[in-house]
């Protein structure tokens, strides 16, 4: 039986790159999707959330939505981060147990591993010693999140699951100064340099800490196309790409994409957070997880979309 035919899919944080792209794709594959914004449903509120997904009824979610931003963001305001999204996921996971959501996909995060830590990072490393001081906060909340997942799934046999994917980049993803992450951040740094005229860039650290970044569109289709054998797979899974690079080599990348000629200076006072980053996918490599984009690909199609979408 095809997905359409028997589900009422709630996906949270649609207005997001992660859910946005699943949102897109499910429909496209012909999914009942539910996706309301954070006007039409305060995920932070207990009652509104479990009068929504029983007037809609909803038999499975994918839950994407959460407080998000990059390393000045989690710095500035690491209250912000550990308790709305602690709000948020409390409220959608006890809304969902009540009314036995038969599927279930949190979203994880990869700040959910521990600082020092063996690289690649699989599953078995969570909690397995202190995290990253500059993300602290919103690394808890997911933590928790996964593990009311996992709990949950286990004590009342459901189909529940946690992925927890690479840093992702992509279509829709948030550009804005303050709050994004890496590479939306470095591309609209390097695209106003160059409309501007400005000649050099600052670059935080010393450039050599290394990062994994996926194409969103990637986990997009992993997520739609294997919905429906949801049960088959372990509680947790890592979804990255299986490669990463320098915060050099990302800035570089770009601004060869974008014809920046200006030269790179880096600050060596400024937070850098972890120096290694990269996960171990071969559990979900196993459940059919075989990302496609390459970084060149992926980063000239993001660098298109904003030109298109948010660089007016």
């Amino acid at each position: 039986m095809n997905i359409q035919n028997s589900s009422r899919v709630l996906l949270t944080g649609a207005g997001g790159m992660v859910g946005g792209n699943i949102a897109e794709r499910a429909r496209n594959a012909g999914w009942q999707v539910f996706a309301p914004n954070s006007k039409e449903l305060d995920l932070r509120d207990a009652e509104k959330t479990f009068e929504y997904l029983s007037d809609q009824r909803i038999d499975s979610i994918v839950h994407c939505a959460a407080r998000v931003g990059g390393i000045a963001a989690n710095i500035a305001t690491p209250a912000d981060f550990i308790l709305n999204n602690l709000q948020i996921d409390s409220s959608i996971i006890s809304a969902a147990r009540k009314l036995k959501a038969k599927k279930f996909i949190y979203f994880g995060s990869s700040c959910m591993y521990p600082r020092n830590i063996s690289q690649p990072m699989s599953e078995d490393k969570i909690m397995s010693s202190a995290l990253e001081p500059t993300n602290e906060g919103y690394a808890l909340a997911k933590i928790a999140g996964a593990k009311m997942v996992e709990s949950v799934a286990k004590q009342d046999s459901l189909d529940w699951k946690v992925l927890i994917p690479s840093n992702l980049y992509g279509p829709k993803d948030n550009f804005d100064k303050l709050t994004s992450h890496l590479v939306p951040a470095v591309i609209r740094k390097v695209a106003e340099a160059k409309a501007d005229g400005t000649s050099s860039i600052e670059i935080w650290g010393d450039g050599q800490a290394r990062r994994e970044f996926t194409y969103v569109s990637d986990v997009a289709d992993f997520v739609v196309d294997n919905f429906e054998v949801l049960q088959h797979w372990p509680a947790i899974m890592n979804i990255g790409y299986g490669t990463d690079h320098s915060i050099d080599d990302y800035y570089n990348a770009i601004a060869n994409e974008l014809s920046y000629q200006g030269a790179f200076t880096h600050n060596l006072e400024k937070p850098v957070g972890m120096k290694l980053k990269l996960m171990d996918s071969s559990i979900a490599k196993r459940y059919g997880w075989n990302p496609q984009t390459d970084l060149q690909t992926g980063i000239a199609q993001t660098i298109n979309w904003y030109l298109e979408n948010f660089n007016k």
